[in-house]
């Protein structure tokens, strides 16, 4: 009887250890983080597809609403949604999180104040705003960002590299100081001995007439970072697109949602390199976001500013292996825009806000 009652209690001993080892979650995962931004995406095209207010002539710029609606509009806003961005919605939402749809109580905020670019991404990569960066003006940023105190730590240096299509990036990362990787605008590529691909891509930036001042188009862009990754797999990448913001600019809806659906494609793209690679599947998370809002139908959707009703308002997006898949967020805490910097730290089992405690704290509830 004594040794039966022993082996009873070293059973529920050991059940114990299995239920407690179980309650403290799965080993982190995340190895590698991707961070993705569309310059200006609307948090309403977003949650809610294509706007029909602005799928005309007179207050979208649009050549052929028949064929745009005919490639965007749906009955429902769950079908708009899908229809402009597939993938995000469909697997991204489905197995991710996604936070920023303010009818569900849902907020992301900026918390700089002026609601442009260079203010947002040094508040998105730094982690917190900052009075002195007032301008779009390309000025070294004095801040150290994320991408730069990651590439500081040994896991991570010289495996932190940025792409972006706008020619300010290399000034907001601070290339110079930070020694990340930055390629910009309508730089060639340099990095050694170049693959065919590379060669001809840096041919296409030089040859292709580029679509506004300082910014290349976006497939230069997506394309030059699938091609790094391919050949140096590093574990901290950021692409920053463009185009979504300067159609908006232009006033033109119809190549805003076809960039916003382009973009989305490119995502699709990546996704699937990366679950093909040993070295990304299983072990990449995605975080996705903008560098701000923009004002609502029928004219004040082209600008954003301080001064313009909603810019403050953007969307945020985190897919991973990580990630509890609870789709898109309702009736939670207000996300800001400073969350981000950290969240991606987080996301490698890094405490960015030791290092910078004015920066924002991670995203609650985005791992397991």
């Amino acid at each position: 009887m004594q040794y039966r009652s022993q082996l009873s209690s070293l059973v529920v001993l050991l059940l114990g250890v299995v239920v407690i080892g179980q309650g403290a979650g799965a080993p982190r995962r995340t190895q590698n983080v991707i961070l993705i931004t569309f310059d200006g995406l609307r948090w309403q095209e977003v949650f809610y597809g294509a706007d029909e207010a602005l799928m005309n002539k007179e207050n979208g710029g649009v050549e052929d609403a028949g064929a745009l609606k005919k490639a965007f509009w749906r009955d429902t806003p769950e079908a708009r949604r899908a229809a402009l961005l597939p993938f995000f919605w469909g697997v991204i939402a489905q197995q991710g999180q996604v936070f920023g749809n303010v009818n569900k109580g849902s907020a992301v905020k900026v918390t700089n104040g002026k609601n442009f670019s260079y203010p947002g991404y040094n508040e998105i990569l730094a982690g917190f705003p900052d009075d002195r960066i007032d301008s779009n003006a390309k000025r070294p940023n004095p801040n150290v960002t994320v991408l730069e105190w990651l590439n500081q730590r040994s896991p991570y240096r010289h495996r932190v590299a940025a792409f972006c299509s706008w020619d300010v990036f290399p000034f907001i990362i601070n290339r110079e100081r930070s020694g990340v990787f930055v390629n910009a605008a309508h730089e060639p590529v340099q990095d050694g001995k170049l693959t065919e691909r590379q060669e001809l891509l840096n041919r296409l930036m030089s040859e292709i007439t580029p679509p506004w001042e300082g910014v290349r188009w976006d497939a230069l862009t997506f394309y030059s970072a699938l091609e790094y990754l391919k050949k140096h797999k590093p574990r901290v990448l950021y692409i920053a697109f463009d185009e979504t913001d300067d159609y908006a600019h232009a006033g033109r809806y119809d190549r805003y949602l076809e960039s916003a659906h382009r973009t989305d494609a490119f995502i699709k793209t990546l996704w699937e390199t990366l679950q093909a690679m040993p070295e990304y599947r299983g072990t990449t998370s995605l975080v996705l976001t903008t560098d701000h809002g923009r004002g609502g139908a029928p004219t004040e959707w082209k600008g954003h500013g301080a001064n313009v009703k909603g810019a403050e308002n953007i969307w945020i997006a985190v897919l991973g292996p990580d990630t509890p898949a609870l789709g898109e967020r309702t009736n939670v805490a207000t996300v800001t825009q400073s969350q981000v910097a950290a969240t991606v730290a987080a996301l490698l089992g890094e405490d960015y806000c030791a290092a910078v405690p004015q920066a924002g704290k991670p995203i609650a509830g985005i791992w397991r």
